[in-house]
C-alpha cells in the first residue's frame, strides 16, 4: 500500500518566561489548516525537540498543529538542570505560552487539546484545573497523578526531607534506579534515548523530588475535580508509574467523556520505547480519539480568548532585545532565531 506524502513545517523559537528565564519551544504545523491544536507536556528529565519528535510528526501527519516547550531546566531551556523549585512554575509557563499560541488569529477558533506523558500528565491535569473551560480534552500517557502505595514514602521520611529542602534544595541526593532501563522496552530505542544528551540522567534533586511527590499527592486528593474529556493510556507492565494510577483517575474523574486503555505487556514508554508495531497501535488509538472529537466542528465548543488572558506575559528574545508582545500582533514578531538572528528557524518537512 502506498503511503501518502504529508507536508508540514517544523519551527523553533526561544521565549522568556515571567521570571526572565529563556525557554526553548518548537512546533510541527501542517501545510493546510489544522483540525485542532495539540500542546505537549513532556515528562520529568525529558525534552520536546528530539525525544517527542515522533509524537509531533505523527500527530501533525494526522492534521493537527503540535506545540511543545522544554520546561525550565529541561532540554534546551535555561536554568539549573532538572531543578523544579515550584511545580506551579512549570504549569504557569506552559499556560502563558500555550494560551498565547491559542490567541493568535489563525488559531482562535481551533480546538485545544493537551498531551501529557508521565510527569507531563500531571502538568496537563493542573493546566485543566487552572482554567477548566479553556481546554477541549487531554491525551494522558502513563500520567503521574497519584503515588502508588508500592513506592509512597513513609510520612516520617517525607517530614525529615522537608526539613532540609530549603537548606540543600539542589543536592542530588535522592536514590533512584535507572529509569531508562525500566521505562523503554526496545533495546535499540533505549540506547538512542540514553545517548540523547538533552535528557537529564543524573540523580533527582531533593527539592525536585519533593515537588513531584507533593504534586502527585495533591492531585490524588482532587481527581474528582477533573471535568475535561480525556483518554488515558497505560502499559500494563509499567513499573515506573503504576497502571493503578490511571485506573484511579478514570474511576474518580467527574467527566462523562473519559476513556481508558491498558496495553498488555507494554512498558512505561508507550510512544517511544516500544517495538514499532506497538507504537503504531498507540498512536492510531490516540489519533482516532482526537478525530472523533474534532470531526464535527459544530459540536466542538472553543472558549473565546479574553485579551487580558495573555497580554504582556510572554517576553521574546530577538537580536538580544526583549519585547512584551500582545497576542493580536503578527507571530513573526514573536519568534527568534536560534543562531543569533531575528525571525524563526523554519524547516519544511514531509512525512511518508
Amino acid at each position: 500500500m502506498t503511503k501518502l506524502r504529508f507536508e508540514y513545517e517544523y519551527e523553533e523559537e526561544y521565549i522568556k518566561n515571567s521570571r526572565g528565564v529563556e525557554l526553548y519551544a518548537c512546533r510541527w504545523v501542517p501545510s493546510s489548516s489544522p483540525r485542532a491544536l495539540v500542546f505537549l507536556c513532556h515528562g520529568y528529565a525529558m525534552e520536546c525537540s528530539s525525544f517527542m519528535r515522533e509524537c509531533g510528526i505523527r500527530l501533525t501527519s494526522a492534521g493537527y498543529a503540535v506545540f511543545g516547550m522544554d520546561y525550565e531546566g529541561h532540554g534546551r531551556s535555561k536554568g539549573a538542570r532538572c531543578y523544579i523549585k515550584k511545580f506551579s512554575n512549570i504549569v504557569n509557563d506552559c499556560y502563558d505560552y500555550y494560551t498565547f499560541i491559542s490567541a493568535q488569529e489563525k488559531y482562535k477558533q481551533k480546538g485545544r487539546f493537551l498531551y501529557g506523558e508521565s510527569m507531563g500528565g500531571a502538568v496537563a491535569l493542573l493546566l485543566h484545573k487552572k482554567d477548566p473551560s479553556f481546554w477541549n480534552g487531554a491525551l494522558l500517557v502513563a500520567p503521574m497523578c497519584k503515588i502508588s502505595e508500592k513506592v509512597k514514602p513513609h510520612p516520617v521520611v517525607i517530614n525529615l526531607l522537608t526539613r532540609v529542602e530549603d537548606i540543600i534544595p539542589k543536592w542530588k541526593i535522592v536514590p533512584t534506579k535507572d529509569v531508562i532501563d525500566s521505562a523503554f522496552k526496545d533495546p535499540v530505542k533505549r540506547e538512542e534515548i540514553r545517548n540523547n544528551k538533552l535528557i537529564y540522567q543524573d540523580k533527582p534533586r531533593l527539592k525536585t523530588a519533593l515537588e513531584m511527590l507533593r504534586t502527585s499527592m495533591d492531585l490524588e486528593e482532587t481527581l474528582h475535580e477533573i471535568t475535561l474529556p480525556f483518554f488515558v493510556l497505560h502499559g500494563e507492565a509499567d513499573i515506573v508509574t503504576d497502571p493503578e494510577i490511571s485506573k484511579a483517575l478514570f474511576e474518580k474523574a467527574s467527566t462523562r467523556d473519559k476513556t481508558i486503555k491498558l496495553y498488555p505487556g507494554m512498558w512505561h514508554g508507550l510512544t517511544s520505547g516500544e517495538p514499532d508495531a506497538n507504537v503504531d497501535l498507540v498512536f492510531a488509538d490516540m489519533v482516532n480519539w482526537l478525530d472523533v472529537r474534532t470531526g464535527d466542528s459544530a459540536s466542538l465548543t472553543v472558549t473565546p480568548i479574553q485579551e487580558d488572558r495573555t497580554c504582556n506575559v510572554i517576553k521574546v528574545v530577538s537580536n538580544g532585545q526583549e519585547k512584551s508582545e500582545r497576542p493580536q500582533q503578527a507571530s513573526s514578531s514573536l519568534l527568534c532565531g536560534l543562531n543569533g538572528g531575528g525571525g524563526r528557524r523554519l524547516v519544511h518537512r514531509s512525512s511518508m
